[in-house]
């Protein structure tokens, strides 16, 4: 089962465009770890803005095999996907003008910024005496001029059910860009090369939620993904990580359903750095 088969084609021009439309060179997100290139998917009358990562692009890690990134982040899409969440934006893997890579609907997000909460994105850095009720603070810290400032995020269920399918997929690099909300409405989860190890590497900068309860609606849907897992699904994964990663998978969501609470920062480096 190639690829393309092992993700259903959505109906509609656009996701066609997305997955075999001419990518045209738009420009290149120059922060970015990893070679990002913006580009229009571009088939017949359908222009589809998309964020193509090609393989040759990725930079070497000490701790994920060489040339596997793209397929993370398709790996990830796919369980996703799976779980009904729609989490992270249509990806697909295919050819472009620098090889195999990963090519993501780009999301158009508003401009927040303005007076008050309304202003911040849901996950945002703010003075202490600024933060909104009922958002949550991650980390405290001091700007460049030595001012108190504090990493927060809101208590959004949208955003809530990005931090659990972190949890699963075991995301090593939640940051708070990599969170956006579309101007559908919708929250979109990007960025995720270095996601499915089988050693625990979770480091976000959603921890709102440790120590509390999975909602029940999102256990029922954890609890369908082990029994696509146990079926042909984990065959669809292999494709694009290892079996041991497809294991390590299936055991996140058994022990997230038998104990469903989010797990308490550990380890050295529990959110990623920069955080943004």
């Amino acid at each position: 089962m190639s690829a393309e088969e092992a993700d259903p084609p959505e109906s509609g021009e656009e996701s066609d465009a997305l997955l075999v439309g001419e990518l045209t060179l738009v420009g290149r997100i120059t922060d970015a770890s990893n070679a990002t290139l913006v580009c229009d998917a571009v088939l017949g009358e359908s222009i589809v803005r998309c964020v193509y990562k090609p393989i040759r692009g990725e930079r070497a890690l000490w701790d994920f095999p060489d040339g596997t990134l793209a397929g993370r982040e398709y790996a990830s899409y796919l369980v996703s996907e799976q779980l009904g969440w729609s989490v992270i934006p249509r990806t697909v893997l295919r050819e472009g003008p620098f090889g195999r890579g990963m090519v993501q609907r780009w999301v158009d997000t508003a401009d927040r910024h303005g007076n008050g909460a309304a202003g911040l994105d849901l996950v945002d850095i703010c003075s202490p005496e600024t933060v909104p009720p009922g958002w949550f603070e991650i980390l405290q810290a001091s700007d460049m001029d030595g001012n108190p400032i504090v990493l927060i995020h809101a208590d959004d269920p949208r955003l809530q059910r990005m931090a659990v399918l972190d949890v699963l997929i075991n995301n090593a690099d939640r940051k708070g860009g990599h969170a956006l909300e579309g101007l559908d409405g919708a929250v979109y989860g990007v960025d995720h090369g270095i996601c499915l190890h089988t050693e625990n590497k979770l480091r976000t900068v959603l921890w709102g939620w440790a120590g509390t309860r999975v909602p029940e609606a999102l256990v029922a849907d954890i609890v369908g993904l082990i029994s696509s897992l146990e079926g042909n699904f984990a065959a669809v994964l292999g494709e694009h990580i290892t079996a041991d990663e497809v294991v390590a998978l299936y055991e996140r969501a058994v022990d997230l359903v038998a104990a469903p609470v989010m797990p308490r920062p550990s380890g050295r480096r529990p959110i990623p750095w920069p955080a943004f």
